[in-house]
């Protein structure tokens, strides 16, 4: 296209789903519910553990900031989704579209830092308890939390720098429900190939190293307990870390699913499926998951009410 009669796009038309557009108010409430319930578990999370004595330990230090990260997570999306459902309000300005994206990535990298941290802290738990209090304290968490908030920032900084510098001449219809990267680089004019390389790498470092050290410290978990005689202390030494290893597990699957790809899948249906799975679905479930098998928030919880 000539530049003397290109036209730059302002902003972006969010398609959302338009194939159950006669289900919209089912979806509204629906979307609407889960929200507002997880914003209300998480709250309730950080709550007993900031108000519960017992609680105040590096594990549930770290499981707090898991539910703050994943209040914000899902406060980057579903917002807009509810303003397309409700209001039929789908257009979004360039600069917002790419604060969405940018927040988006940071949050989703951060939460896999914070999940390997949450694993080291259960390795040394485990592995290593007569060194645990020494080894990992205040000052520490700390450190590893803070680390996991800006590294997560720090990885998505080049690719979103870069994509700010692209030119959107048209079409401006995103066939998604939120800023992604996929749609988005679709509608670029300019040449992506350097970005999309980029963002594949970006992507699979971010989750090769945090799967790579969550996946060795459960190892070491599992070898050591292993080694524990009776099944009654076997059960005991594991049943600390079931519920993350489930929250890891469903993560990191839609993650990979999604981002560490060489290229987009063909069919969009199948990724707004799965970016509701773990962009939705998954903050509704996680606080469920800890609460129902965790005895001491559950024991905590109660005391508070």
């Amino acid at each position: 296209m000539n530049d003397s009669t290109e036209t730059l796009v302002t902003e972006f038309i969010l398609l959302g789903f338009p194939e159950l557009c006669h289900l919209r108010g089912l979806l509204s409430g629906l979307f609407l519910t889960i929200y507002l319930v997880t914003i209300l578990e998480n709250l309730v999370i950080v709550l007993t553990i900031r108000a519960s004595q017992q609680l105040h330990t590096p594990m549930y230090f770290f499981l707090a900031n898991l539910s703050v990260l994943e209040t914000l997570y899902t406060s980057v999306t579903v917002p807009k989704l509810l303003a397309g459902l409700l209001a039929r309000v789908r257009t979004i300005s360039f600069s917002g579209c790419l604060s969405q994206l940018f927040l988006f990535l940071s949050l989703g990298s951060s939460e896999c830092f914070l999940l390997a941290t949450m694993a080291c802290d259960r390795y040394l738990a485990i592995c290593r308890p007569l060194h645990y209090p020494a080894t990992m304290n205040w000052q520490l968490c700390l450190r590893l939390a803070l680390s996991a908030w800006l590294g997560g920032f720090l990885a998505s900084f080049v690719s979103m720098a870069l994509i700010s510098r692209l030119r959107f001449c048209g079409p401006n219809v995103l066939n998604h429900f939120f800023c992604d990267i996929s749609p988005l680089l679709q509608l670029s004019c300019s040449d992506t190939t350097t970005i999309e390389i980029l963002d594949f790498v970006a992507a699979l470092a971010v989750l090769a190293t945090s799967l790579l050290v969550t996946m060795v410290s459960y190892a070491h978990i599992l070898v050591t307990v292993l080694r524990i005689p009776g099944w009654a202390g076997r059960r005991k030494a594991f049943s600390t870390c079931a519920s993350h290893l489930v929250v890891v597990a469903t993560f990191y699957t839609t993650t990979i699913f999604m981002y560490a790809r060489p290229h987009a899948a063909s069919s969009f249906d199948i990724n707004k499926l799965v970016s509701v799975i773990y962009s939705v679905v998954t903050p509704l479930l996680n606080p469920i998951i800890y609460c129902l098998r965790n005895r001491d928030i559950r024991e905590a919880l109660t005391k508070l009410l």
